[in-house]
């Protein structure tokens, strides 16, 4: 997962009509005063690790990519560890996260895997040949068992002992910093599943018939586009009713309020196929209010119906990028380890 971390700020935006929609903006022009956390230690990166996934990782391989200046995080990717090991699929786990870090033009990464050895070996050393072989600074790989950790780049006794360094992520002053900015970590990836878990029952049955009648409602407007001697506007019309409904949504949640028909809802995710109006969600994204922006895409994507899910989950994702930037740093004597 690409990290486009940076702080919230109040700073006022220029209003847009929900018929002229935002015009997009890149992830550094919602940047402003950022947080800056570094990792300047094994023990504050292992800190930072849940912030960035949004969950305590457990039977994990994570690969963070980072580039300079001061070793910024660009990019994490997680994976479940293979269980059982094997050469084949750990050498295609290694060879995918080279690839993305790779793609990036990133020159060096970083890696934690959470497991028990035997779990965790393969995966590290098919990655560390996999970086090598591409060219990547490998910055250090650690493995994560029972509130100890090991570095496999580490042989100095004083330092990275045989039996592990204990260590709590949760007392560290890296998890301080990110959790006082609003970046919620959960117990573990089912709690996350579970918080974007389908409805189910009645509120699903409702939704269906909502979404049925959205569709049909959309198929009157395509009705009278193919009528209409001048199609671009009709198709204009069209898109600005979508860009109308999830506009007053977006400003109901962060008034503190939420949806309050399922029709509603299932208009927004029809409507959210057009382009135009994923486009103009997106770029309402502000930082001041990246928590309404959170509940709203949550609803959204829960109660969306088969078909449709897939705009309010990409959003989801946008609003959970919790506009932090992130500095890292591993030790000196973790360089010099290789």
């Amino acid at each position: 997962m690409t990290q486009t971390l940076t702080a919230g700020d109040d700073t006022p935006r220029p209003s847009h009509t929900p018929q002229t929609p935002a015009s997009p903006q890149t992830p550094d022009a919602l940047q402003a005063d950022p947080v800056q956390v570094r990792a300047g230690s094994p023990e504050s990166l292992l800190a930072i690790v849940p912030h960035l996934l949004g969950f305590v990782p457990q039977a994990s391989l994570v690969v963070i990519g980072t580039e300079a200046p001061h070793d910024r995080i660009k990019v994490t990717l997680r994976y479940d560890l293979p269980d059982p090991p094997g050469a084949g699929v750990s050498a295609d786990i290694a060879a995918h996260a080279v690839g993305v870090i790779g793609s990036q033009r990133l020159p060096t990464l970083v890696a934690v895997g959470y497991g028990p050895g035997s779990l965790v070996d393969p995966v590290a050393a098919a990655l560390g040949a996999a970086a090598q072989r591409a060219g990547i600074d490998v910055l250090d790989i650690l493995r994560v068992e029972d509130g100890h950790y090991w570095s496999y780049l580490c042989a100095d006794e004083d330092c990275c002992p045989a039996a592990g360094t204990p260590f709590d992520p949760g007392v560290h002053s890296a998890a301080a910093a990110m959790g006082s900015a609003g970046n919620q970590v959960l117990a573990d990836r089912a709690a996350v599943a579970a918080r974007v878990a389908p409805l189910g029952g009645i509120a699903a049955e409702s939704m269906r018939q909502a979404t049925r009648r959205a569709e049909r409602h959309a198929a009157q407007l395509l009705a009278k586009v193919r009528k209409s001697s001048r199609i671009g506007a009709a198709r204009r019309l069209i898109a600005a009713e979508g860009l109308n409904a999830v506009g007053a949504t977006i400003a109901t949640y962060r008034a503190g309020g939420k949806y309050s028909t399922d029709y509603q809802i299932a208009w927004i995710t029809v409507a959210l196929r057009d382009l135009r109006v994923r486009d103009d969600a997106w770029a309402r994204m502000d930082p001041a209010h990246a928590d309404a922006h959170r509940r709203l895409w949550i609803d959204v994507t829960r109660r969306a119906q088969p078909g449709y899910v897939a705009a309010p989950a990409a959003l989801l994702a946008l609003a959970k990028c919790c506009y932090r930037q992130v500095t890292a740093r591993c030790d000196s004597h973790r360089r010099s380890a290789r």
